[in-house]
């Protein structure tokens, strides 16, 4: 009899998807560093690589140049990306209303015995002969528009009460804990840190004060990644909805991943959990909570001149990946 043998041929995993991701620092990016270190990317069949920015406006350059796939920091240099035909798509939020302002001990005291904000500026100017100092991010940032925003919109602080220093990230950080601003805008855990470390730089105000609903870090895609990956695009999603879920149910646990990647013997696991527990820090992951806020925030851009025109929002975001992704 003859005995014909069948071999089945060899069954290979897809080979996984590289992704070039560009981050900020900062704990609103937290859900794509809980992602990552737990998992989540890897089993949805990514293969990321990270590459960090001092701010939003300075990883447009990279989002251009076709050096990076994926942003991750603010949503309002998108809207100026757009007007430069890069085609990038919100795809996720990942925190809101993260963006806080501090006084440094000089500055502090003037906004101690019910004097309100536009007065406790006024005073300082007039006792110490020049306008406060305040720190922040690049001209069209989050965190720029939201310091202008407050000051002129909200507090009505005269504009010769307050000068606005732009810098990065980290120099915002040392420039305060110095005393060489008397003020700056900053979101953790750069809050949780200086107050550590100083406990006269005072908190004066939450982000939901600066800016209601206050938009803030999100996940841009480029637009031929995702045309070419969309499973890959899909995938990054349900990590970062897993990772926000993570993140509010076991925050201990998600600090892990976030000091790993921020940390970097600057700070310590237990300042990275108080961080990711603070008022300053709301994760959500659906996009569709921030488009209004969004529409606002690019509107008052328009109008202190960092945005040319209003431009329309809901085509720079796609909240179908999200949409799938959380089941609604």
């Amino acid at each position: 009899m003859l005995l014909v043998a069948f071999t089945q041929a060899p069954t290979f995993a897809a080979e996984p998807v590289p992704v070039r991701i560009g981050v900020i620092p900062v704990i609103g990016a937290a859900p794509i560093f809980v992602a990552n270190g737990e998992g989540y990317l890897k089993e949805a069949g990514l293969n990321p690589t990270f590459t960090t920015f001092e701010s939003g406006p300075n990883m447009i350059q990279a989002l251009a140049s076709g050096t990076i796939d994926v942003y991750v920091a603010g949503v309002a240099p998108l809207a100026v990306a757009r007007t430069k035909n890069i085609d990038v798509r919100v795809v996720a939020s990942t925190a809101i209303e993260e963006m806080v302002f501090v006084a440094g001990p000089k500055l502090a005291p003037y906004f101690e015995g019910g004097a309100s904000k536009a007065e406790a500026f006024a005073r300082f100017r007039a006792k110490e002969g020049k306008p406060a100092r305040l720190a922040t991010q690049p001209p069209g940032s989050v965190p720029n528009t939201t310091l202008q925003h407050w000051l002129w919109e909200v507090t009505k602080t005269g504009r010769g009460d307050a000068e606005i220093v732009s810098m990065g990230i980290d120099a915002t950080q040392q420039a305060l804990l110095a005393g060489a601003v008397d003020g700056a805008s900053i979101r953790e855990p750069a809050l949780t840190i200086v107050q550590g470390r100083n406990p006269a730089i005072k908190l004066i105000a939450l982000g939901g004060e600066m800016f209601p609903n206050q938009p803030g870090t999100v996940v841009g895609v480029f637009g031929a990644f995702a045309d070419k990956n969309p499973a890959a695009v899909e995938g990054l999603v349900k990590g970062i909805v897993r990772a926000v879920d993570l993140l509010k149910s076991d925050p201990a646990r998600a600090a892990k991943p976030v000091e790993a990647a921020l940390g970097k013997g600057i700070t310590d696991l237990a300042t990275i959990q108080k961080a990711l527990t603070s008022p300053a820090a709301k994760f959500t992951a659906d996009p569709r909570a921030i488009v209004e806020a969004t529409k606002a925030m690019q509107a008052y851009q328009v109008s202190i001149g960092t945005l040319d025109r209003d431009l329309p929002v809901d085509a720079l975001f796609v909240p179908s990946y999200y949409e799938k992704a959380a089941g609604r």
